[in-house]
């Protein structure tokens, strides 16, 4: 099963940005419809936005919004929860009781040697390994399937379903909650997978707010 990250929902643009801060001043800007299509912003809106994020005057990014779907692994859903400022709305397996999907990397990374944390390197499995490795979460299912058979209830049958099972969540914030968490996990030591979800967001979040999302990013 593959991570999946799709956008649902969207509101605002770089112009609602300028906007929420040039009202601090009783003005408004509009999009420079001479140049480059007809959502680009005014060179002095640009310059705005830049300043804002460089100085840490972070409101105007809050009047910006976004919404995701995103599909992963139960391990990397558990660092992404820890970002506060974005909203999350999660399957239950308390209420869900259909068969599980289960995360299989392409390939398996090592151990770094100079942190506690981390990986590198690929590391090859034996013949045997693999086959372990391959039939643990067919076995995880068999056992969650059997206690449902039992009359055991959700909540308490999931506890046998392993850290790859796939769960999914909606996850909504404001442009700059997207972009704290971004600048966190779009870095090289985050985990490879949590990494994928961070970058997928990073790149739609850029599509719809191009110069905010730099500035952002950047600062």
């Amino acid at each position: 099963m593959i991570i999946d990250v799709t956008l649902k929902d969207h509101m605002g643009t770089d112009l609602s940005v300028v906007n929420a801060a040039r009202v601090s001043f009783g003005k408004s800007s509009t999009f420079d419809g001479r140049v480059g299509g007809p959502n680009v912003l005014k060179a002095a809106d640009a310059k705005l936005i830049q300043y804002l994020a460089n100085h840490g005057h972070y409101s105007p990014f809050g009047h910006c919004f976004a919404s995701f779907h995103v599909k992963a692994p139960v391990f990397v859903a558990r660092q992404l929860v820890k970002h506060k400022f974005l909203r999350w709305n999660e399957i239950s397996r308390r209420y869900v009781d259909d068969d599980p999907e289960f995360y299989v990397p392409d390939e398996w990374r090592g151990r770094a040697d100079d942190k506690k944390q981390g990986s590198e390197g690929i590391v090859k499995l034996g013949q045997l390994d693999e086959r372990i490795v391959s039939d643990s979460p067919y076995e995880a299912l068999c056992a969650y399937k059997a206690l449902l058979k039992s009359g055991v209830a959700p909540e308490q049958a999931r506890m046998v379903l392993p850290q790859s099972t796939m769960t999914e969540w909606y996850w909504s914030g404001s442009l700059d909650a997207f972009a704290d968490m971004c600048k966190l996990r779009c870095m090289s030591d985050t985990q490879a997978e949590t990494q994928e979800v961070a970058w997928a967001i990073s790149l739609k979040m850029e599509d719809l707010f191009p110069v905010s999302w730099v500035a952002l990013r950047d600062e």
